[in-house]
């Protein structure tokens, strides 16, 4: 029997797991507006405020686009309001329609023309309480799990992490997959040294091409900053974990995607395709940036494996922490949501990730995680290098 759980059904056919109204700015200098909106306006309002420029160039711009119509789209979004200053070169308007397509409640703010950052923020918690109104319509409804995507994300990482939380999430990922719904896994640098196990996974010969040259092309990015990262462990709290190279870190990164066929690999913050099977997105390795790109995908809730301890949530997916260390999951218990470490004294991997596929439905149906409960909601949107410029625009 297929499992299911309970979700907002959206007029265009998605279902999301929870009901934001978003609070999106177009730049960051109209992010601490939406943040002040969002505060104003209630739990069920989240902004994602973020670092980008008024002015960037076009293949940035592109990416910023498709990152901030991603995250309005979203089926956990039941309605968005669009933030800008009023001089970005990024439009609220078309934000706002490429959003509504999705047959949502959409609207748009300017602080130029709203009379600045007071008047902006009275007439902001003025829209989103309104678009609540219009967002509290969704229907809920039960849904069998071949709806939901779920994100995968590792930080943190220690030794404990490839044997015990990664596996552990893996196997719940075999169960999704099972019953139907998709996984994605990203962080392309944390392919590296694993990558032709990945690729014998690949399910045909343009999958596979894809995800061996986004691996070359990563590689190749820390080389001109004087990285060689083969054989060896350039992250310092990796090493103090107990992972000495790259590789060592890979090979338990990947298991946290579990042993199904690789379906597709899709560019950063791309849709993510439906229909089940595990999916490969090309991001870097920074927790959070790579989080928001998943999410800006379509995946309703994120699972995070972590030894050394994270805080890191998200604005719009619940995320879940899974931990595979004992002492992390005394000292850190409040910010963790499964405890993976039970594996080194004995549990089998079949079990805890049992028990994790439990937890990813149970949060599917409106059980609310640490990370929600401390409203932590961290936000970034990847900051195209200049030499990936170059390559963007040959």
């Amino acid at each position: 029997m297929v499992a299911t759980f309970t979700g907002y059904r959206r007029e265009n056919g998605d279902i999301g797991v929870r009901n934001h109204v978003a609070v999106i700015p177009t730049s960051v200098a109209a992010s601490s507006v939406a943040s002040r909106i969002s505060d104003l306006a209630g739990a069920w309002a989240c902004a994602t405020p973020h670092q980008m420029g008024t002015t960037q160039p076009e293949p940035a711009k592109r990416q910023t686009e498709r990152v901030l119509v991603g995250i309005g789209r979203n089926p956990n979004v039941g309605a968005a309001l669009v933030v800008e200053l009023g001089t970005e070169e990024i439009d609220a308007d078309d934000v706002s329609d490429r959003i509504a397509d999705a047959v949502k409640a959409t609207e748009t703010l300017s602080i130029r023309d709203a009379g600045g950052t007071r008047l902006a923020v009275e007439t902001g918690t003025e829209r989103v309480t309104r678009l609540n109104e219009e967002a509290k319509n969704a229907r809920q409804e039960e849904a069998d799990t071949s709806e939901l995507i779920l994100g995968v994300e590792c930080g943190g990482s220690d030794a404990t992490s490839g044997i015990a939380a990664n596996p552990a999430v893996g196997n719940a990922c075999d169960r999704l997959v099972e019953d139907g719904g998709t996984v994605c896994i990203s962080e392309t640098p944390e392919f590296i040294g694993a990558e032709h196990i990945l690729a014998e996974r690949c399910t045909d010969e343009t999958v596979r091409q894809r995800l061996l040259e986004r691996v070359a092309e990563r590689e190749d990015q820390a080389k001109l900053m004087g990285v060689d990262l083969r054989g060896a462990q350039p992250t310092p709290g990796n090493q103090e974990g107990g992972l000495t190279t790259i590789e060592e870190k890979s090979f338990g990164a990947i298991a946290k995607g579990g042993t199904t066929p690789v379906r597709d690999m899709v560019e950063f913050a791309e849709p993510l395709p439906s229909g089940g099977g595990l999916v490969l997105m090309d991001t870097p390795g920074f927790d959070v940036e790579s989080v928001v790109a998943k999410v800006a995908g379509g995946a309703q809730v994120i699972a995070f494996t972590t030894g050394r301890g994270s805080t890191t949530g998200n604005p719009i997916a619940p995320v879940i922490k899974v931990t595979g260390n004992p002492k992390t999951w005394e000292k850190m218990s409040n910010n963790m949501d499964v405890n993976a470490s039970t594996v080194i004294h004995g549990e089998s991997l079949d079990t805890v990730g049992k028990r994790t596929y439990e937890e990813v439905l149970a949060v599917a149906d409106g059980r609310r995680t640490e990370a929600e409960k401390r409203g932590l909601e961290e936000f970034a949107v990847n900051e195209i290098q200049p030499q990936e410029l170059v390559e963007v625009s040959e």
